[in-house]
């Protein structure tokens, strides 16, 4: 591991170190990369993109969550430095996740599907003061819950400290590229994919496309390692991830 962590890995160390017993997934700890989670034969640390955005990201794990090395919410937060991660406990809240949603810095948006959610809170874009250009524009904060849909909707309900935020509802055209996991829906997102659509929305296309590309590459090197197969790495998903990360950075760049 090259880079420093990040707040998904510190989350992950400090629910590893309160494990009445020791997290065996599947595979074997000892045999994957820490910094990428996959098998070091199939280590992709180097291809970890750096890209700037205004916009930042909270998420909201489920218990297990950080432990899972195909959770996806550590790619967000390899790609976007402000990122910050939580473990979610229903009787109980993180105090810095509360002073996080009240710095007036950020207009935070909790990312769930409107048919679920009371009209008056659901938005479908971001607020006049967060969109607009200017010093005193807030920044935008998207709050995913990460976890299981069934899960998320336990989430969703039981956290009141997030019951005065407005509620982002996604409608993406597409459908989910995610490989990792088996869902009945197509509509079903996984994290990193949300994360993509919320940056795409917050005017970050070339982010977004870098975390689209990235979660692709992720996918890649996970299933090779897991079929014990090699990975090409000058093949078309690859090559889409440098050129993303090229054309984000120039594009970024004053």
């Amino acid at each position: 591991m090259t880079h420093a962590p990040h707040a998904v890995f510190r989350l992950r160390t400090a629910r590893l170190a309160r494990a009445v017993k020791p997290f065996r997934d599947r595979g074997g700890i000892s045999e994957r990369c820490p910094g990428c989670r996959v098998m070091h034969s199939h280590c992709l640390c180097d291809l970890r993109p750096s890209v700037p955005t205004r916009a930042g990201m909270c998420l909201l794990m489920a218990d297990i969550e950080p432990l899972k090395p195909s959770n996806t919410g550590w790619l967000i937060a390899d790609v976007v430095a402000d990122t910050f991660a939580f473990g979610w406990a229903r009787t109980q809240v993180d105090p810095a996740l509360l002073v996080l949603l009240a710095d007036p810095q950020w207009q935070p948006y909790v990312v769930f599907p409107g048919e679920f959610v009371a009209p008056e809170r659901m938005v479908t874009a971001l607020l006049p003061d967060a969109a607009t250009p200017g010093q005193l524009a807030k920044r935008p904060l998207f709050v995913l819950l990460d976890a299981t849909w069934s899960e998320a909707g336990k989430m969703f309900r039981k956290s009141p400290y997030l019951n005065h935020l407005p509620v982002l509802s996604l409608h993406p055209e597409q459908i989910s590229n995610y490989r990792l996991r088996r869902s009945s829906r197509t509509d079903h997102f996984c994290t990193s994919e949300v994360g993509a659509l919320c940056l795409a929305l917050a005017g970050e296309r070339y982010a977004a496309e870098v975390l689209d590309a990235y979660l692709e590459v992720f996918t890649d090197h996970y299933l090779q390692a897991k079929n014990q197969q090699p990975v090409d790495r000058e093949d078309a998903a690859h090559q889409r991830l440098r050129e993303a990360t090229i054309t984000s950075n120039t594009k970024s760049s004053p």
